[in-house]
């Protein structure tokens, strides 16, 4: 996980039973857009942050299965834009996480590759995910989605909201679903 979001995300899923949740950030704890308190309240409830670092890959088992995520350590380089000093990857810092679940938490619109790279998921106006409201649950069979990719730009709260949801629907999915 890399945004704020997923910061927030992985604090929702800590009460439906995750024994461990990593979030990773491409930059330091200061260009975080949180409050200090948030972040303060994430570690307290058992939230590892991984920063200064930058997901590079996802890596599965020969069922399509994520096992691990690799990712690059980053040094901190110039402003960008928004003012925050800009991650730079650090050459041959790559090191692998294993992971049961990866969720993806970035930017506040669709990334226009999704229906480009992904078969049988049904695409709204402005490029949004199509979900069920309740549930998360896109067209294509074991995918969720919520926040942004469903919404666009929208409220912190509104994903938070959806990201609850989701993690009761996955969890009750990977319960109940045949493989």
């Amino acid at each position: 996980m890399r945004s704020g979001l997923s910061l927030l995300s992985a604090r929702a899923a800590l009460p439906l039973g995750s024994d461990e949740l990593i979030t990773v950030h491409g930059r330091s704890r200061h260009e975080m857009p949180l409050r200090s308190e948030e972040i303060h309240h994430a570690e307290e409830e058992g939230v590892r942050l991984e920063l200064l670092t930058t997901p590079v890959a996802f890596h599965g088992d020969s069922n399509g299965w994520v096992k691990e995520i690799e990712c690059i350590r980053n040094q901190l380089g110039e402003p960008d834009a928004s003012g925050r000093r800009r991650p730079v990857p650090i050459k041959d810092s790559n090191f692998r996480i294993p992971v049961d679940v990866a969720v993806l938490a970035i930017g506040q619109s669709p990334n226009p590759l999704i229906p480009k790279t992904t078969s049988d998921l049904k695409i709204g106006k402005d490029g949004v995910v199509i979900i069920n409201n309740e549930t998360g649950k896109t067209s294509k069979r074991g995918v969720f989605a919520g926040g942004d990719v469903a919404t666009g730009g929208a409220t912190v709260i509104l994903a938070m909201g959806q990201g609850k949801k989701g993690a009761r629907a996955i969890d009750e999915y990977l319960k109940t679903e045949q493989w």
